[in-house]
């Protein structure tokens, strides 16, 4: 969808608004006191140098969302600085090697807020359809308008005018995606896990970034064509590359759909709640999973730790429309109950939605991993306390990695023999039997449904399993 205005956020890989000059070092457009976009790329710095060589640092959206308000930024040029900072990420491993290629001593690790400024203007050179001089000219600005870098406005703009030189051949560089482009520790497990193959397509695929999938609240009707979107097999609908901002479509004020990844989409499809069943949603926010089930008719507990972001789902019921009883509670807490479907969707790595959120493979580490599994599995053991004799529990991860799915879930059908797997059929998903294991979990990774003709391919990577209590 529609992220800014003008040429400057349109991806260079899809052939649209090629570049218009080479760098010159000249002056930029001039907007009232500052050059134009200068703000919008100075917030891009702030938030990508508030992640870089930090032990614990904040997601990628929230540090840009507090750039951008601190900035006071008008909408185009808040979404031109999270077009910016995106791009970084998302090619922050090829970006990375080309400028300690060209830099004497390497990046500096010492220095972050250095490396954020000329890894943010490479990501304009190499992958945004902005002008190779207002990348370079506006990134020395913002060199000399810091104390820490102004004394390196000379090597930024030699380094990033070599950048723009030599752009065609960074870019052939990068077409083994797994080997230049993902940390070693993830494309070392990706090809254990999937085959190196496979991996290479996953790691490709991360490249592309993710199309806007909604979900619908009711019956598909002609919502694809009112909207301009193609039908996934899975039920979702796809939105083009291109078009207007998501508040601004038909059905958005109604509450006729809601933005969810296709693949985020299934697993409450698994449950196929009765009307009036009662549903208990652990580690709901920020609630598409939660939506969907209402909408089904069942009678929903949406549970979650976090106050705020309980707070987004609690103004997405309200505009669809819906009842839901939301409760901030620690789900490992809640006494022993009796529900007809539980849905644990656990806090994992996140590694299967690195096309939306490329920082993820730059911010997380593979201590993670285990840590996070321990939780999983106190929470699996918990939940499954909380669903009655009869009843349906599906946990889910939006991970690519075994230990927060495949192995998560033989695990603890080893610990409780009162659950049996009950297998993903593939009129489930559309037919689409490639995304169900040889154990009958749901597997989706980023390279599953590459070509949607019309519209992006590709899918989060989600792993989900449906257990029933025997007894």
């Amino acid at each position: 969808m529609k992220v800014g205005s003008g040429a400057e956020v349109a991806s260079r890989d899809k052939g649209r608004n090629r570049r218009v000059g080479t760098p010159t070092g000249g002056p930029a457009e001039e907007s009232g006191p500052e050059a134009a976009g200068l703000g919008a790329r100075r917030a891009a710095l702030q938030a990508v140098a508030a992640l870089i060589g930090q032990e614990r640092p904040p997601a990628l959206d929230d540090a840009i969302a507090q750039a951008t308000r601190a900035a006071a930024l008008a909408p185009a040029d808040a979404a031109l600085a999270r077009a910016i900072a995106v791009a970084t990420f998302r090619r922050y491993g090829l970006i990375r090697a080309a400028l300690a290629q060209r830099l004497e001593r390497g990046l500096p690790a010492a220095k972050p807020q250095l490396t954020a400024l000329l890894a943010t203007a490479a990501a304009q050179i190499l992958d945004l359809a902005v002008p190779d001089h207002a990348a370079v000219d506006l990134a020395v600005r913002l060199a000399k308008a810091d104390p820490r870098t102004a004394h390196l406005a000379g090597l930024v703009n030699a380094v990033l005018r070599r950048i723009a030189r030599e752009r065609d051949a960074i870019l052939a560089e990068s077409a083994d995606a797994l080997a230049i482009n993902t940390p070693d520790w993830l494309a070392r497990r990706w090809s254990a896990a999937y085959g190196p193959e496979r991996a290479g397509r996953i790691a490709q695929a991360h490249l592309a970034g993710a199309a806007i999938d909604l979900t619908l609240r009711g019956p598909a009707g002609d919502w694809a064509q009112r909207l301009g979107a193609v039908t996934l097999p899975t039920g979702s609908l796809r939105m083009p590359e291109s078009g207007p901002p998501i508040p601004d479509l038909p059905g958005f004020p109604d509450g006729a759909w809601w933005v969810q990844d296709a693949a985020a989409a299934i697993p409450a499809r698994l449950l196929a709640p009765e009307p009036g069943a009662r549903v208990l949603d652990l580690c709901a926010a920020p609630g598409g999973k939660t939506m969907q089930l209402a909408a089904a008719g069942a009678r929903v507990t949406a549970i979650d730790r976090s106050a705020p972001r309980l707070e987004r789902l609690r103004e997405n019921v309200a505009r669809l429309g819906l009842e839901v009883e939301i409760v901030v509670a620690d789900a490992l807490a809640l006494e022993p109950q009796d529900h007809d479907a539980v849905l644990l969707d656990a806090p994992c790595s996140a590694t299967g939605t690195i096309r939306r959120h490329p920082d993820v493979a730059w911010t997380k580490a593979e201590a993670d991993i285990g840590r996070l599994a321990t939780l999983q599995a106190r929470l699996l053991d918990h939940a499954a306390g909380l669903v009655r004799p009869g009843g349906l529990l599906v946990y889910c991860t939006c991970s690519l990695e075994p230990e927060e799915g495949e192995a998560q879930v033989a695990a603890f059908l080893a610990r409780d023999a009162r659950f049996v797997r009950v297998p993903v059929r593939p009129e489930e998903v559309g037919g689409a039997a490639e995304l169900i294991d040889g154990n009958g979990d749901l597997r989706t990774l980023p390279c599953h449904l590459p070509e949607v003709p019309g519209a992006r391919g590709g899918l989060d990577g989600f792993f989900a399993s449906r257990l029933r209590r025997a007894g």
